[in-house]
């Protein structure tokens, strides 16, 4: 089953970072948080990619060009002129690396992927959220449904704290850490798609968020799995530091895998 990564968009929320990177290649422990969410896919089996580039995707394309030379050990023979890789990382990954254009919104990236993916379950996540979901559960769940499309809902981690305010006198009365599931439910990503919701996608222009996603649940083709466990996104750099503090640490939620 082939996986969208969606990895082209610009990144405004990071600018600090993606004025230079692109937002999938923003490293978490040294590796960019694209290769963390590839890990977790190929983790469960998966391993055929389409990652959907646009803003500065020459830079992902070279990274996986120079993967086993850039993770493995060298041997450089001068006299021949030859390079031989060793120890290289046993990744089993089959990867399209696919221009979807600069301006091109989710929807229309996914829908340039159409050719590839033929008529055939398709998943699709975004290019810089982590999460310890086990994506062969959420796939039976899709399945059991029997809709076009199954959406991963998420409570979002709280990120400050809550007041209590008295409207007499402005005396904060109560101060207290958010109960993270006082949020609500959004979307984490991490869909599974049937290739009907292609025909919800209009072109270029269309945000996957907006009109498809509308209509698929208008027409009662769109199912939540509920996933409450650990998630997140990487939108600031306050996320990335706290990611790369979990991942030095060596408590990773979403490092499912072994080394």
């Amino acid at each position: 089953m082939k996986t969208i990564i969606l990895a082209g968009g610009l990144g405004t929320r990071l600018q600090e970072v993606t004025e230079t990177t692109p937002k999938p290649m923003v490293e978490i422990g040294e590796k960019p948080i694209l290769w963390h969410i590839m890990k977790l896919y190929s983790t469960y089996g998966f391993d055929e990619f389409c990652i959907a580039l646009g803003y500065k995707g020459r830079q992902i394309k070279e990274f996986f060009l120079s993967y086993h030379q850039a993770r493995g050990n060298l041997s450089i023979d001068f006299s021949k002129g030859k390079v031989k890789s060793a120890e290289c990382p046993d990744e089993n990954w089959l990867i399209h690396l696919v221009d979807t254009g600069l301006n091109t919104q989710t929807g229309g990236r996914i829908k340039r992927m159409q050719p590839i993916i033929g008529a055939e379950t398709f998943m699709a996540t975004y290019g810089d959220g982590v999460a310890d979901i086990d994506l062969r559960e959420l796939l039976a769940f899709h399945r059991h449904h029997g809709k076009l499309a199954t959406v991963t809902a998420v409570i979002p981690p709280a990120k400050f704290g809550a007041l209590e305010i008295a409207p007499a006198d402005d005396l904060v009365t109560s101060f207290f850490e958010k109960n993270p599931a006082s949020e609500g439910y959004v979307s984490g990503g991490f869909f599974v798609l049937e290739p009907a919701v292609f025909d919800y996608i209009d072109g270029d222009q269309t945000s996957f968020e907006r009109e498809p996603l509308t209509r698929l649940a208008q027409d009662r083709e769109l199912v939540a799995f509920r996933h409450k466990g650990y998630w997140q996104c990487m939108d600031t750099l306050r996320d990335t530091k706290v990611l790369n503090e979990l991942w030095a640490s060596g408590q990773a939620p979403w490092k499912v895998w072994n080394e």
